[in-house]
């Protein structure tokens, strides 16, 4: 496939200065679904089995969406958290991230149930109050300060434009016919612009697996053992603003996930 990245005009040393049109040229609508098609993306959607796998599978979510943020909570530990037996030996900090997560995944569900989730600032928001509940500076609303990810010279965009980013992002985002790519681009669009002062991946993620099984789709569940090698391609797309290695790893992983769940016995049953 083609390659996404931002006109070289709009990056002077990948300093700040033009953030919102760099955005803006990253996650283009109309270059993403021109630049990828892929009939193995035409699933047949089916909003009550895609339901179903997300609480089906809610613990194993849970565990590696904490993972991949470094939580040492085992998967069994998680389950027993869950079933409100306190865990030892670890710290509150780290059954704080879980149950947080625990919330905010039931707080996803019960808007897809309701009609209510969509892409929009107030979900988002609703979402990472959840998540970022006593974690971070503050939670639920767009951070007010410079962050910095670790391990990558990319500077995320100042405060002052994440409104403007924001707005524009989503306009085009939605935009995407494809619910696959479509949630695929909105995760990375939340990851790169760190719009919260913490939770950012973990947030979108949700906001991700919103739009999957809003739209009939089962979820993208990256896992621990995988950890090392999203790492490397989440630095890879922070430093160098290219959207399409990321968005293929993303989509061949989802394909390669879910073309077992369809043809899995569950599948059959429902």
């Amino acid at each position: 496939m083609n390659s996404i990245q931002p006109s070289n005009s709009d990056t002077p040393e990948n300093s700040q200065t033009g953030q919102v049109k760099i955005m803006a040229s990253l996650f283009s609508s109309k270059l993403i679904s021109t630049l990828f098609q892929d009939e193995r993306l035409n699933f047949t959607p089916n909003k009550r089995l895609a339901y179903y796998l997300a609480i089906k599978d809610k613990i194993d979510f849970i565990y590696n969406t904490t993972a991949l943020e470094g939580n040492p909570l085992t998967y069994p530990e998680v389950q027993t958290l869950l079933e409100g037996i306190t865990v030892g030996g670890h710290k509150i900090s780290d059954e704080q991230q879980v149950l947080n997560q625990n919330k905010a995944l039931n707080l996803l569900l019960k808007m897809i149930e309701r009609g209510e989730f969509e892409i929009s600032r107030s979900v988002v928001c609703a979402l990472n109050h959840k998540v970022s509940y006593e974690e971070a500076l503050t939670w639920g609303v767009f951070r007010t300060g410079q962050v910095n990810i670790g391990g990558s010279e990319y500077k995320p965009p100042k405060a002052d434009d994440l409104d403007q980013i924001f707005e524009n992002g989503v306009k085009e985002i939605t935009q995407i016919k494809n619910p696959i790519i479509r949630a695929v681009c909105y995760f990375l669009f939340g990851a790169i612009n760190q719009f919260f002062w913490d939770g950012n991946k973990r947030t979108s993620r949700l906001v991700m697996n919103g739009v999957f099984i809003s739209s009939g789709y089962p979820i993208l569940n990256i896992k621990a053992k995988d950890r090392l090698e999203f790492n490397k391609v989440m630095l890879g797309f922070y430093d160098r603003m290219e959207l399409s290695p990321a968005l293929n790893y993303l989509i061949e992983y989802y394909i390669k996930q879910n073309n077992d769940f369809l043809l899995s016995p569950v599948a059959e049953r429902i």
